[in-house]
């Protein structure tokens, strides 16, 4: 029995392609907001009904980097000329700059722990990926799925276990703690989709190559990992979406030297309250790495979602 399919008609794919389209607008409603209200003053952050059109400024930006107060009366009385840029737009809101925030520290911190969490996640999970794929490994299926299992609970779950256990071995507040933690909490998918696409890589390659002379070292890094960084690639990018975006072990865990931006940014406080244009540029900011990350390696994600999700 043969199946026909049939091109869908001209109508259709219009209509497709517009349901495409406005569920993109729609998704990008919230971060154009967030992009926008990192543009406004203060009073039109807040304003009801919200404004769309707005006058632009960099107050938010300038509130995000620095930290102010209030100018006392000896220095309003001094006009001045010669200061930057920034300052006469703090100066004009009655305020003076007595240093730099920590944002640019926070943002570091994510920068550092977020791509060496995942760096290590997908060195680990690909070794162990290929061991479970290629070697024959006792008890294999049962060890896979209580890999899996560790995915199943919540991190927050056992948050107050790993605090105890991190306070203990003094890796509170580490670079080192908040990588190893994130490691962890990765490697259990970065082991399961690797696996998937080493699965689909034929062993005859590799067999092909050690009748050549080639060390199974050298068979698993000049055949086997070429063909598979597509999923490395596509796995790397959930790995670091995740920690990343990880907000509540940094809250419990951090607090000064290893704090990342997501527990800072919403305790960005202005001179009269919450400075939610500093907020917003804070949080603008923050999603340019991932954002430059995942298009750098777009070419590879739709393939490595739906590589290796049907076996021949």
């Amino acid at each position: 029995m043969s199946f026909s399919v049939t091109e869908p008609s001209r109508r259709q794919k219009w209509i497709a392609g517009s349901l495409v389209v406005g569920y993109a607008l729609i998704t990008l409603i919230p971060l154009l907001w967030i992009i926008a209200t990192g543009f406004k003053s203060s009073a039109d952050s807040i304003a009801y009904p919200p404004k769309v059109v707005f006058q632009p400024t960099v107050e938010g930006y300038v509130n995000l980097f620095t930290t102010q107060t209030r100018m006392g009366e000896d220095l309003r009385a001094e006009p001045r000329e010669d200061l930057p840029w920034y300052e006469q737009l703090v100066r004009e809101k009655g305020n003076t700059i007595v240093g730099a925030s920590r944002y640019s520290e926070r943002f570091f911190n994510s920068v550092i722990i977020g791509f060496g969490s995942t760096f290590f996640a997908i060195l680990l999970g690909t070794m162990a990926a290929y061991a479970f794929s290629r070697f024959r490994v006792p008890l294999k299926d049962d060890l896979l799925f209580f890999i899996l299992s560790t995915r199943m609970m919540p991190p927050i779950a056992v948050a107050v276990p790993i605090f105890l256990m991190f306070r203990n071995l003094g890796l509170s507040d580490t670079h080192a703690g908040m990588i190893l933690l994130y490691t962890a909490i990765n490697l259990s998918l970065s082991v399961w989709l690797i696996n998937g696409f080493i699965d689909e890589i034929p062993v005859e390659y590799e067999e092909a190559a050690l009748i050549d002379g080639y060390t199974r070292f050298q068979a698993f890094y000049k055949v086997v990992l070429p063909q598979a960084t597509t999923g490395i690639a596509s796995t790397a990018i959930f790995c670091l979406i995740f920690a990343w975006n990880e907000y509540a072990l940094a809250v419990l865990l951090t607090s000064g030297t290893a704090q990342t931006a997501p527990p800072f940014i919403p305790t960005i406080i202005g001179v009269g309250g919450q400075d939610w244009p500093a907020v917003a540029a804070g949080a603008t900011i923050f999603l340019v790495p991932v954002m430059v990350f995942t298009i750098l390696l777009r070419k590879h994600l739709l393939r490595g979602i739906t590589f290796g999700a049907v076996r021949k």
